[in-house]
């Protein structure tokens, strides 16, 4: 089932994409069951942490322990979205408590919000209506190093270069 919308290239340092492995790939949640399961192997020092996230190009949501690498939980392929999301047990169901693109790896725009709350939806999981923390991401036309806009301060901390509004990691010209 493909899913359509933007996927995201991995931009990361290569060493990062040297450490894919099959078995290292997140979890595939594709129901609430799915999420429980997974929760219930997870002890309490982890669930008290965001968990590191993708949606697979199939629309399918990943979930990996917070300090796995996005690249990996997505076993080294393009996501429709990455971040951190963190997880609260509500009347004995675990719902999504925050969430945020934040993945310096993959650098997704805030309208890959549209593919992870399609996720959640087809696996039964209640969540907020968008990104809790919202990060933005661009590469600057003049240094190309990556600049994560503060304060809609669209302007490059490396060299003052005027940063587009536009998302534009990883886009060539």
């Amino acid at each position: 089932m493909g899913v359509r919308g933007r996927s995201y290239q991995y931009v990361g340092p290569a060493e990062l994409k040297g450490l894919v492995r099959p078995e290292a790939m997140g979890r595939q949640v594709c129901s609430a069951a799915d999420l429980r399961g997974w929760a219930s192997a997870r002890t309490s020092d982890e669930l008290a942490e965001p968990f590191t996230f993708v949606v697979d190009t199939t629309g399918v949501l990943r979930l990996a322990p917070r300090h796995s690498e996005h690249v990996v939980c997505a076993g080294g392929e393009a996501v429709l979205s990455a971040g951190e999301m963190s997880f609260r047990e509500q009347s004995g169901r675990w719902v999504v408590d925050e969430v945020s693109n934040q993945s310096t790896g993959y650098c997704p725009d805030i309208g890959s919000w549209t593919a992870v709350g399609k996720a959640l939806d087809r696996a039964g999981i209640a969540s907020p209506s968008g990104f809790t923390h919202e990060v933005i991401f661009r590469c600057c036309p003049g240094c190309q190093q990556l600049n994560i806009v503060r304060d809609e301060h669209f302007v490059c901390v490396f060299c003052d270069t005027p940063l587009p509004l536009e998302w534009n990691v990883g886009v060539t010209a």
